[in-house]
C-alpha cells in the first residue's frame, strides 16, 4: 500500500468515527462519548470488577456480616493478600465472625477467586476504581471497617448477582432452620421415650400391695373322717 492510500484510509476511518459519534447513541442520548469526569461517572456494566469488599445485611455491620471467618478466600488467594483472624468469645471458643479481615490492595490483582470460592456470598468484587492515594502501604492496606459495605450497595452496582445471592442466603437459612427444628423434635421425642421408660421401670420396681384383713382368704376346713358304727347301735351285729 502506498503512502497516499494509507493516509486516505486513515482519513476515512477518522471521519467515519466522528460521524457515528453524533449519530449512534452511546452513553448519552445525543451520542456524546466524552464525560466530564469526575463530575460525571461512566456507566459500568454489572460484570465489571475491581477490588473485593465484604457484604453485611441490615444496619449493623458487625451484627449482619456474612463472613464466618472460614479462611477459604485467604487460602485460595494467589498473591496471598488476604489476612483473617477469627473472633473468640470470653471463654476462648471460636465465633463464626472475623476479628480481623485485611486486604492489601497494593498486591491484589482483582482475579475474583476469593468471590468465586466464598460459600456464604460474603465477599464480592466492587465497582470502585478511584483508589488513588499518596502512598502504597498503609493507604492501600484496607482493614475490615473500609471493606464492609451494605447489601443495598451491592444491589445498586450488581442487581442481578445480588438478587441471586440473596436467594442463596435465604435457601441456606431455611435449610438451617429446618434442620434445627428437626433436631429439636428428635430431642423432644427422645426425652419423652426416656421419661416413659423411666416411669415403666419405676412401676415394675414398686412392691406389690399387701392384702387387707377383709380380703383374707380362709382355707376350707377338711371334712371329718367317718367313724365305724358301734356294737350297740341298731344296725350293729348282735
Amino acid at each position: 500500500m502506498s503512502f497516499g492510500a494509507g493516509v486516505l484510509k486513515g482519513l476515512v476511518v477518522t471521519f467515519k468515527n466522528m460521524w457515528t459519534s453524533y449519530t449512534t447513541p452511546r452513553f448519552q442520548s445525543g451520542g456524546v462519548t466524552t464525560l466530564l469526569y469526575p463530575e460525571e461517572k461512566p456507566q459500568l456494566r454489572e460484570n465489571f470488577r475491581q477490588f473485593p469488599f465484604l457484604i453485611y445485611d441490615g444496619d449493623d455491620p458487625m451484627g449482619g456480616i456474612r463472613c464466618t471467618a472460614c479462611k477459604i478466600c485467604e487460602q485460595e488467594c494467589p498473591p496471598q493478600c488476604i489476612f483473617i483472624i477469627q473472633e473468640k468469645d470470653e471463654r476462648g471458643k471460636p465465633v463464626q465472625r472475623p476479628k480481623v479481615f485485611d486486604i492489601d490492595m497494593s498486591i491484589c490483582m482483582s482475579c475474583q477467586i476469593c468471590a468465586e470460592v466464598c460459600p456464604f456470598e460474603a465477599i464480592r468484587m466492587d465497582h470502585d476504581f478511584e483508589l488513588s492515594e499518596y502512598g502504597r502501604f498503609s493507604e492501600l492496606y484496607y482493614r475490615m471497617d473500609r471493606l464492609l459495605k451494605p447489601n443495598t450497595y451491592y444491589h445498586s452496582i450488581k442487581p442481578t448477582d445480588a438478587t441471586a445471592d440473596d436467594a442463596a442466603v435465604r435457601a441456606r437459612e431455611e435449610k438451617k432452620r429446618a434442620a434445627e427444628e428437626k433436631r429439636r423434635a428428635a430431642a423432644a421425642a427422645k426425652a419423652a421415650e426416656a421419661k416413659a421408660a423411666e416411669a415403666t421401670a419405676a412401676a415394675d420396681a414398686a412392691p406389690a400391695p399387701a392384702a387387707s384383713a377383709g380380703d383374707a382368704v380362709v382355707a376350707p376346713r377338711p371334712a371329718p373322717a367317718s367313724q365305724p358304727p358301734s356294737e350297740s347301735s341298731p344296725g350293729g351285729l348282735g
